[in-house]
């Protein structure tokens, strides 16, 4: 088999350094490369993206669609992790996961936009709950996250990491609190839902790896649900998945005075804990991952191997 041409655009960043550094590894791929002069360069960038097999995308929204603009050869592919195409129709949503048929749809597609890494954790929560009609489309919703600093980027990393740095004294800060993070479209949008959820993210002083909590009322769920019954949907959803896992009720009691954001850290998968009150009728579910890897690159490189049909967990 010929190897497969790849053009990270983008390959100095948080999420496309941990890319290259895993495709760089395998034999099948031959990965293209601008020396950094060239980078910016227009005419070497599309050069660059026309010869390539897959493009993957690592940019912020703007460049991504110019890049997307560049594209002239009509048999090269696409995988944006940027935010610009993931409500946009004519892409294919980048979670193999989401449905029993999605993964038909990301092989045979052109271009799929990756999701976000706070979206990912909620969509796998929310959508399994709206499309089995336990939830109804106009719940409102609220989400409660943390991230390592990682997610933010390089201004983010450094501003924590070097000795003088803004945030080098800083533990824990929420953000967004103008309720408008640029994940809230997606979220509503790959959910079903009919509103924007309120969405309150925080970043701890810890490099990567993340926590996604959604609480609800069991009275706002249809009638006759339970915990069991809400972890049972949420279970037979993922049964059989390498990359997203439902632990048991009891795994999920072991874990309820200490649900460690790192502990999927350098891994590609995805836990979702149900924990609950029975009495009171509450309960929240969380999923844990990596933010750099389930939430960024690892899951652009299970949707590559899915387009070039081969192990969906090589490199993995």
């Amino acid at each position: 088999m010929s190897r497969k041409n790849i053009f990270i655009d983008g390959e100095t960043g948080t999420t496309g350094l941990l890319i290259r550094d895993r495709l760089s590894e395998r034999k099948e791929f031959n990965i293209i490369s601008l020396e950094a002069q060239f980078r910016k360069d227009i005419s070497a960038k599309r050069d660059a993206i026309n010869q390539a097999d897959v493009v993957i995308l690592c940019l912020p929204e703007d460049a991504s669609r110019q890049s997307v603009s560049l594209i002239e050869n009509k048999n090269t592919r696409v995988i944006d992790t940027s935010i610009a195409f993931r409500t946009d129709g004519r892409w294919v949503y980048g979670f193999p996961e989401y449905t029993s048929g999605h993964r038909k749809k990301i092989k045979d597609a052109d271009r799929v936009s990756n999701p976000g890494c706070y979206a990912c954790g909620a969509i796998a929560i929310l959508h399994p709950l709206v499309e089995s009609g336990l939830m109804d489309k106009t719940t409102s919703i609220s989400i409660n996250a943390v991230s390592g600093y990682s997610g933010g980027g390089k201004k983010l990393i450094s501003s924590f990491e070097e000795p003088k740095g803004e945030k080098s004294n800083v533990s824990f800060y929420h953000y967004g609190l103008g309720l408008d993070h640029k994940h809230l479209e997606e979220i509503r949008v790959r959910s079903g839902l009919e509103k924007h959820p309120i969405f309150v993210p925080s970043v701890g002083k810890f490099f990567r790896g993340m926590t996604v909590s959604i609480p609800l009322y069991v009275d706002s769920l249809s009638t006759g649900s339970s915990l069991r019954g809400i972890h049972e949907i949420l279970k037979k959803f993922y049964l059989n998945e390498k990359f997203v896992r439902v632990e048991s009720l009891e795994g999920s009691s072991d874990s309820r005075s200490f649900l460690n954001p790192e502990s999927l850290n350098t891994t590609n998968i995805m836990k979702i804990f149900v924990f609950g009150n029975q009495e009171k009728k509450q309960l929240v579910v969380s999923a844990v991952f990596d933010n750099l890897g389930k939430g960024a690159s690892g899951q652009a490189i299970q949707c590559l191997n899915i387009m070039l049909d081969t192990e969906e967990s090589a490199g993995l």
